[in-house]
């Protein structure tokens, strides 16, 4: 049993997340009452791992796209990690950084959503037009910070 614990152990750290569960499962099963609870545990960080390296998108816009979905259905966590990924391996794409806004604006984050904001309207000039009609920064409506941003030939 023990064996099964550590081979288990080392797929998980090898990214072998799907064997790894393999290994939990039949932990739960067989295993004594110390490996069975941690192997639930481990069962369900394979689970998501596995799901997370799963996912692959063709496109920076594709996976934007599935970032506004989780956006939408309230996981922010994984929005944001979504965002950063992009950011990650393209840092000019605007309709990211706009992504990383709305999601600043609705998690409470009023800098951080600025910060985005003023990147996305940078590189693409129209974002500013679609951030004073977006309802989801309806919780920054009331920031002057917010309103210069999008409204600069009024100040």
């Amino acid at each position: 049993m023990l064996q099964d614990y550590q081979n288990a152990l080392q797929l998980m750290q090898q990214g072998k997340f799907e064997k790894a569960r393999v290994l939990f499962e039949k932990l739960t099963r067989d295993g004594s009452p110390e490996i069975l609870e941690r192997s639930r545990v481990y069962i369900t960080v394979c689970e998501r791992n596995s799901r997370e390296s799963s996912l692959s998108f063709k496109t920076p816009e594709e996976q934007y796209d599935y970032a506004v979905s989780l956006l939408n259905a309230g996981s922010y966590e994984e929005a944001r990690d979504q965002f950063e990924s992009i950011l990650g391996s393209a840092p000019q794409a605007d309709f990211a950084h706009y992504g990383m806004a709305l999601l600043s604006s609705m998690t409470g984050q009023a800098e951080e959503a600025l910060d985005h904001l003023g990147k996305a309207i940078e590189i693409n000039p129209s974002n500013r037009i679609q951030a004073r009609s977006d309802p989801d920064f309806i919780d920054m409506a009331d920031d002057p910070r917010f309103t210069e941003l999008l409204y600069p030939e009024s100040s």
